[in-house]
């Protein structure tokens, strides 16, 4: 039985949905605040005794301007991406990526960005934004994969971590199934009708390749700025570690982190525990790398998730 809702009906169930995001988002981040991990109450004593007010000052303001530029970066790709639809403001562009974001980080590895970008949007275009945002986000990976595989060859070389040749050759195999399941099924749609790799790959081979470096550039400055933000961070926590030392485990985190799929409600927790296997490696204490999870995690998700839930409770999406 077919039956349509009456515009205030919607209306109602759109509030309800913005009031459910902003309270479990707002829950979400006290609950991560409240599992801080321990001795992170002394360490920040101790990292406030031994600097004067003027560089905590400073390195506060230097922190929220990476994170700052970190997200400026991302909303330039949205708005070069939506372009390739319909032309849109930087100022549109923010409201959509940071109340796309706040929705998102409340579903499996942020899965729900894509739903939630598609919805200010008409219908008829929203299988192009689908696909961008796709390519947005592969563009992205691209840039953790190929800087993670280099951050790993260091940190194997550099500490003698011993890999067996058993799983090499599964890793290999993984690899070669994943890609002979994408060729066999490359014509069978997706969970969108219409939405196949076929699909996705003409219309990707469509793309201009000035607009494609443009968004790989941009992917790659944004990685380096949230990983020179974490070595920032890690460092003046009290981590004796140089650049050409930190970076790779940098690298291998990251990696690590993107390729391992995760709840929302442990996304925190896995990006800590494998932060902390990595940094072991050089001997950098658990606390200061825990704490150092929690203060990006708080930067770089948590406020922008917040800003998104405020513009997303006065934001009224409209055909474009």
């Amino acid at each position: 039985m077919m039956f349509s809702l009456s515009h205030k009906a919607k209306q109602y169930l759109l509030t309800a949905l913005k009031v459910l995001i902003l309270g479990a988002t707002l829950w979400y981040i006290y609950y991560k605040i409240s599992q801080a991990p321990i001795g992170l109450q002394s360490l920040l004593q101790s990292v406030g005794e031994s600097n004067p007010i003027e560089i905590l000052l400073f390195f506060g303001f230097l922190c929220l301007f990476l994170a700052m530029t970190n997200w400026l970066l991302e909303i330039l790709k949205w708005k070069l991406l939506a372009s390739r639809v319909h032309l849109i403001s930087f100022k549109t562009a923010a409201k959509q990526s940071l109340s796309a974001h706040a929705i998102g980080l409340l579903t499996p590895n942020r899965i729900g960005d894509y739903g939630a970008k598609a919805m200010f949007y008409p219908s008829k275009k929203r299988k192009k934004i689908l696909v961008l945002n796709f390519l947005g986000n592969g563009m992205q990976l691209l840039t953790t994969l190929l800087f993670g595989i280099i951050g790993v060859i260091i940190t194997v070389s550099s500490y003698s971590i011993s890999i067996k040749p058993t799983n090499i050759i599964l890793a290999i195999i993984v690899i070669v199934l994943f890609i002979v399941l994408g060729y066999l099924f490359k014509e069978r749609e997706l969970l969108v009708k219409g939405f196949s790799l076929k699909n996705i790959w003409i219309f990707f081979r469509e793309l201009p390749a000035t607009f494609n470096l443009k968004i790989g550039a941009l992917s790659i400055l944004r990685y380096i700025v949230f990983s020179a933000l974490f070595y920032l961070v890690l460092k003046f926590l009290g981590a004796d570690t140089k650049v050409n030392e930190t970076a790779p485990l940098i690298f291998t985190m990251y990696l690590l982190v993107s390729i391992t799929p995760t709840l929302f409600i442990l996304d925190v927790v896995v990006r800590g525990g494998i932060a902390v296997w990595v940094f072991s490696l050089m001997g950098v204490p658990e606390v200061l790398v825990l704490c150092s999870v929690l203060y990006m995690w708080l930067l770089n998700f948590a406020l922008p998730a917040f800003i998104g839930n405020l513009i997303f409770i006065q934001y009224k999406p409209k055909s474009l």
